[in-house]
């Protein structure tokens, strides 16, 4: 490999490391939150591809990783890229499930019941007192990747009455229609 490098212009071999570097660290960041997810399989099989990468470009590039500042430049680069990268293509697959928590007026509770027991899912609903009036706390635990649209349709039902904090669940069990 050092050979073939070798025999390339600096600029092309700088661009080479850019590009593992950030196919190897978008690998990583999946990686990690498949690990966190429990996903300890996929986890390792990206483990094992990114340890492959890393292991060309590091002795391909650590002799002269400090003598040659644009090849480090392009390096660093990579990294950076690599995890911006990672972290956007998992937010776009959006592993691991969400746990949204509402808190609503009666009138825009009764009609988040409606819309969440028209499509088929399951909800848990506890009286509170806000500082001003009564509300309701309305729980909800979906798959993440369903989250942006129910957030959307939600609102739009209650005409935007309701305050959300949504986060993600790391375990489950039981549940209606949550069986894991």
């Amino acid at each position: 490999m050092s050979e073939f490098l070798a025999n390339l212009h600096p600029a092309v071999v700088c661009f080479i490391v850019c590009a593992a570097k950030i196919v190897e660290i978008t690998i990583q960041s999946l990686k990690t939150c498949m690990m966190v997810k429990g996903q300890r399989l996929k986890a390792a099989g990206l483990g094992l591809l990114e340890c492959t990468i890393w292991g060309l470009v590091i002795s391909t590039i650590i002799g002269t990783l400090g003598d040659n500042l644009f090849l480090l430049a392009f390096y660093c680069i990579g990294y950076a890229t690599g995890l911006f990268l990672g972290s956007t293509i998992e937010n776009k697959i959006a592993l691991g499930t969400s746990n949204l928590e509402l808190i609503a007026n009666d009138d825009s509770t009764e009609k988040i019941i409606a819309y969440l027991k028209e499509n088929n899912r399951g909800y848990t609903v506890f009286d509170g007192y806000g500082s001003t009036d009564k509300m309701n706390m309305i729980f909800i635990v979906i798959p993440r990747k369903e989250t942006p649209k129910m957030l959307k349709e939600i609102r739009r039902v209650c005409d935007n009455k309701v305050f959300v904090v949504a986060s993600e669940v790391s375990k489950y069990a039981g549940g209606y229609g949550m069986l894991k």
